[in-house]
């Protein structure tokens, strides 16, 4: 079990990690899920042993790691260029970083041969590695990886230069592989599919913090905050003033929200409209607005309206129809800490 405590990090005088703090558990898939330049990477680098925090622990089933070199940590590191040597094949690349451990021949043999069962590439061995296509790089990269048995995992943006339907094809195999092997991980990325694909726990980091850990659905169910909302893209979020009556005043519209939290009136609030609640109607808190753009998305139409307001609908509507919308639920978002 691996315990990250409190750790601090700062880049160029300003603070980059300010008290980040979390636990992965045997065989469980963690996703650090955050913008370009949140400290993800960082983070990471510091877990593996390669940069040194300014305060706080990292713990391998008690034991603190911080000063211990990354060689002696036992934790695989996998990054978005897999860093292949193009003169050798498949298994010597494979075989290479065993060789570095001095490790006899024939349980190198052997750990490569497991390592490339792995991820399907067992018949490819041979083969130099240039002649491979990149999903199949990919694999190579990640058996060599899996070859020493490291006691956690950790890929640092993998997937990022692949197309979109190699990256949906490699991010089902690779949760099944990681499953498989057991070996608890650690995924970063700022791309919301591959996190929600891979992920057993996600931990949003913003500003150098974690504001938010949970399950996909835990996430994506109950945002904690506005900025979570934004950044998973959840839908509308709207900012506004309460009212005497209960209902919130917002740019788009008058709006009840769902709300437990006991607001007072004048007391500015923000408000998530999740596109799939609306619903085409008459009644007091419909809003009303004008039809800006329609696009097809498959299985609904994503309509943006003029007050700025996008739904999704199961029915086609004209650009310049006027429309009233009311909204099966309207939530309100906990404050930004």
């Amino acid at each position: 079990m691996l315990e990250v405590e409190n750790i601090h990090k700062s880049y160029e005088g300003a603070p980059l990690l300010q008290g980040i703090s979390f636990t992965i558990h045997p065989g469980e898939t963690i996703c650090l899920l955050g913008a370009s330049g949140s400290g993800k990477s960082t983070l990471l680098r510091i877990i593996a042993g390669l940069e040194e925090p300014e305060m706080g622990e990292i713990r391998w089933k008690g034991e603190n790691l911080v000063g211990t070199p990354a060689h002696q940590r036992n934790f695989g590191l996998m990054f978005q260029d897999y860093a292949l040597f193009p003169h050798l094949s498949v298994a010597a690349n494979v075989a290479f970083g065993l060789k570095m451990q001095s490790i006899p021949g024939s349980e190198i043999r052997h750990r490569v041969a497991e390592s490339l069962d792995q991820v399907n590439l067992s018949s490819l061995s041979g083969r130099r590695v240039t002649d491979l296509s990149g999903g199949e790089q990919q694999r190579v990269a990640l058996a060599r990886t899996l070859a020493p048995r490291p006691r956690l995992l950790m890929f640092d943006e993998p997937l990022g230069a692949l197309d979109r339907t190699l990256r949906e094809q490699l991010m089902a195999e690779l949760r099944l592989i990681l499953h498989d092997s057991g070996v608890p991980a650690i995924y970063v990325t700022h791309d919301q599919e591959e996190a929600f694909a891979l992920a057993d726990k996600i931990l949003l980091i913003h500003d150098g913090k974690i504001t938010q850990q949970g399950t996909p659905a835990e996430v994506t169910g109950h945002p904690a905050s506005a900025w979570a909302a934004r950044f998973l893209g959840l839908g509308n979020v709207l900012d506004g003033i309460v009212r005497p009556d209960g209902r919130v005043e917002t740019a788009a519209g008058v709006l009840d929200p769902a709300c437990g939290h006991g607001h007072a009136a004048g007391q500015s609030v923000s408000l998530l409209i999740r596109p799939g609640s609306a619903r085409l109607g008459e009644g007091q808190d419909c809003l009303v607005s004008r039809v800006k753009d329609v696009v097809f998305q498959k299985e609904y139409y994503r309509v943006t309206l003029e007050n700025g307001v996008y739904i999704h609908l199961p029915m086609e509507v004209t650009v310049g129809q006027d429309v009233r919308v009311s909204f099966a639920e309207v939530e309100c978002l906990p404050e930004d800490k």
